[in-house]
Formats: C-alpha cells, sequence, structure tokens
C-alpha cells in the first residue's frame, strides 16, 4: 500500500486528503483482483470437467467478456472472446471455457499472448481435433492516451487442427458473425 501512497504522492495529491486517505488500500485490493488469474491453473480447470462423449462436431462458446490489463500502460483493454473446438473423445463442461478467459485474461497481459494462452491450454488439455480462438477488443492504452482513437478495435485470432482447413475455419467465423439468438 506504500508504494500506491508514494504515486499518489508522486502525481502532486495530498495523501492525507480527505478523499485520498483509503484510496491505497482500495487500489490495493483492486489490483490483487484485477490479477488474480496468477493464483489459478487453468489446466485445472478443464480437467475438473472433462467427460468421456463421442460428439465430434464443433463446439462453440461465443461473446465471452473479458477484463485485461495491457502489460505495457497496466491500462485495461475489454472485449469478447469467441472459443470453438472438436472434440476428440472429450469435451469439457461449457462453464470451463468462460473461466478459462477469465484466468488468462486477468493477468498483465497482450491480446496476442492472450489469445494463444487460451489456444494452447484447450489444445493441450484436451486433445481436441482442432480449436479456434479470436479476441475483439478495445484498448484503453490506444483511447484514453497516445494516439486517442477511441472507436478502434483489435482482432486477434489463432488456429489449430481441423480449424486450419478453410471449409472449417469459415463456419467458425460465420457462427460468431451470426447471431442466431
Amino acid at each position: 500500500m506504500n508504494h500506491y501512497r508514494e504515486i499518489i504522492r508522486g502525481l502532486g495529491e495530498d495523501v492525507n486528503r480527505d478523499g485520498l486517505l483509503k484510496t491505497p488500500e482500495r487500489v490495493a485490493k483492486a489490483m490483487q483482483f484485477l490479477t488474480k488469474g496468477y493464483r489459478e491453473d487453468p489446466r485445472e480447470v478443464l480437467l475438473s470437467a472433462m467427460f468421456e462423449e463421442e460428439y465430434s462436431e464443433m463446439v462453440l462458446v461465443k461473446d465471452i467478456e473479458l477484463y485485461s490489463m495491457c502489460e505495457h500502460h497496466m491500462l485495461p483493454f475489454f472485449g469478447k472472446a469467441h472459443i470453438a473446438y472438436i472434440p476428440n473423445g472429450h469435451i469439457v463442461g461449457l462453464s470451463k471455457i468462460p473461466r478459462i478467459v477469465d484466468i488468462f485474461s486477468r493477468r498483465l497481459q497482450v491480446q496476442e499472448r492472450l489469445t494463444l494462452q487460451i489456444l494452447n491450454c484447450i489444445n493441450d488439455t484436451l486433445n481436441p481435433q482442432g480449436v479456434a480462438v479470436v479476441i475483439e477488443a478495445k484498448h484503453m492504452c490506444m483511447a484514453m492516451r497516445g494516439v486517442e482513437k477511441q472507436n478502434s478495435f483489435t482482432t486477434t485470432s489463432a488456429f489449430t487442427g481441423v480449424f486450419e482447413n478453410v471449409e472449417t475455419r469459415t463456419e467458425f467465423l460465420n457462427l460468431t458473425s451470426h447471431k442466431l439468438h
């Protein structure tokens, strides 16, 4: 907490001002929450709900909200992840896919690494026929400072296995871009 107090003082603020007295403690608690992904094991989460099943078609969980912190500026970036896999004898509880997104996004990140970490965790744990991950995010380090482009989004993608096939990848991308509900 003393580090946050010194940061506030370095900004030219009075750390003893009424509104700032408890700010260092609040910021420390917020940072613990925003980086809780370091203290969780994503592979363990997937293994806790992995089931033998012969289903072999695409399983897609889309529009998964994500919130992360840019490791370069420690400013937020947020958006949505779309994740699909094609089982190879095992499926995973559907809620575990968003949990994996949360675990990796609750670390200091860059979007490119986040995309690959999610893909690799699912691929290495479930050993599916293929995995697809697309993330669309808005970065406050671009909107609030630097180039100040408030309406820009960054899209990253990664594919393994059967998703490297144009037909399967196209099906995934079509499903993520259309609202079926």
